[in-house]
Order: C-alpha cells, then sequence, then structure tokens
C-alpha cells in the first residue's frame, strides 16, 4: 500500500495555480511541486491543515491510500 497526493485534482477543482496556494500557504512554489508530483516523504500536519483551509477540503480529500497488488 502507498499514500498518493491528490494536490493537482483539487488546485484544478478550485481552479487555483500552485502558485497562488503556495503564497497563501507560506511555503515555496518548488514544495508545491514536490507534493504534487508525490515526490515527498513527509508532510507536516501544519502544513497539511493550512493547505486544507486554504483549498476548504480535508485531508483526505488530498491524500489517498492505493493497493499495490
Amino acid at each position: 500500500m502507498r499514500v498518493v497526493v491528490r494536490l493537482d485534482v483539487m488546485l484544478a477543482l478550485r481552479k487555483m495555480k500552485s502558485r497562488e496556494l503556495a503564497e497563501h500557504v507560506g511555503i515555496s512554489e518548488q514544495n508545491i511541486s514536490l507534493l504534487k508530483s508525490g515526490k515527498v516523504k513527509g508532510i507536516r500536519f501544519e502544513t497539511l491543515a493550512r493547505i486544507c483551509k486554504v483549498l476548504d477540503c480535508q485531508p483526505g480529500d488530498l491524500l489517498d491510500v492505493v493497493d499495490d497488488t
């Protein structure tokens, strides 16, 4: 099993650019890009909460668990 980040989907639904989200959340656009691509090993709950607040969503809307089998 692995966790898949669906940030790109939520950004598209909210019609928001990565740059805008980065500005609202207070992290770099590069970190948003890394999150979108799934190339991160973790995320602080505080950062996840700020992303959810800006996108008006729940963590489950951004993260999905996929069975690799």
